[in-house]
């Protein structure tokens, strides 16, 4: 169980790479969000681009999340779901956070079309979701996040794939 915005080690299974963590409900969902936000910020993963994949079934929280994300940065900002836009970009104070929701894109050269090389230039967070409808045009992930519903709440799964993803999964167990 997740409990306030502090991670606690029966909340992780961990190795080198990977993190388990069980969230009870939608409260919890969005506290990992927001720790998981200052992480990002602490580590300064951001600077020169860090991209998270978001994996998971309809429903299961990724939007959720995500939006919950962008709002730990600006608690104001009505965050909608990029279903139909495919790209929604929020401008932080040193940095942009990139929200992709890639699942209604018919073919990865749609995202050329939009131009996602030219959004993942500088110092951003992209948030990316069904990233396997973007795989040869959408880089690599520094961290890939399985989001699954499990039991009465959901089961995160964070997987760093590069430098910048273990600095940022390193910093959230000292959160």
């Amino acid at each position: 169980m997740f409990r306030g915005t502090r991670l606690h080690t029966t909340d992780f299974k961990t190795d080198s790479d990977k993190r388990v963590l069980f969230l009870a409900n939608e409260l919890a969902t969005a506290k990992f969000a927001e720790v998981f936000a200052v992480a990002c910020n602490a580590s300064k993963a951001y600077k020169n681009g860090l991209i998270v994949h978001l994996n998971g079934d309809l429903g299961a929280g990724k939007s959720f999340f995500s939006r919950a994300f962008v709002q730990h940065f600006l608690p104001d900002q009505k965050v909608k779901s990029p279903t139909y836009t495919i790209v929604e970009t929020y401008n932080c104070y040193n940095f942009a956070v990139h929200h992709l929701d890639l699942y209604r894109l018919c073919d990865p050269e749609e995202l050329e079309y939009l131009a996602v090389r030219d959004l993942l230039s500088s110092s951003f967070v992209a948030l990316v979701e069904w990233p396997q409808k973007g795989k040869g045009v959408l880089p690599e992930a520094d961290i890939e996040m399985t989001i699954s519903l499990k039991a009465q709440g959901r089961q995160v799964k964070c997987l760093a794939k590069s430098p910048k993803g273990h600095l940022v999964l390193a910093k959230l167990e000292g959160l």
